[in-house]
């Protein structure tokens, strides 16, 4: 699982850090610190992480399990 944080739209509410504090820590009162490469044992706190940011600055990419590329069309009916 990879994350980013759009630390320029961020505000600093800490969200992140209450649901997953093995991800994200707030250093100060203002200054956000997370691990990039997230464990994949911690998804479903990432995912509550994720939900509950305001400003929805965090973005994850395979935290559905998957490496983020996008999955092959279904043989459904055309």
């Amino acid at each position: 699982m990879r994350l980013v944080v759009d630390l320029n739209r961020c505000q600093g509410y800490a969200q992140c850090a209450f649901l997953a504090p093995d991800v994200f820590a707030m250093h100060g009162e203002e200054s956000l610190l997370y691990d990039p490469q997230a464990d994949a044992s911690r998804r479903d706190e990432v995912a509550r992480a994720v939900a509950a940011c305001p400003v929805q600055a965090i973005f994850v990419e395979g935290l559905d399990g998957t490496d983020g590329t996008p999955a092959p069309p279904s043989g459904g009916d055309l």
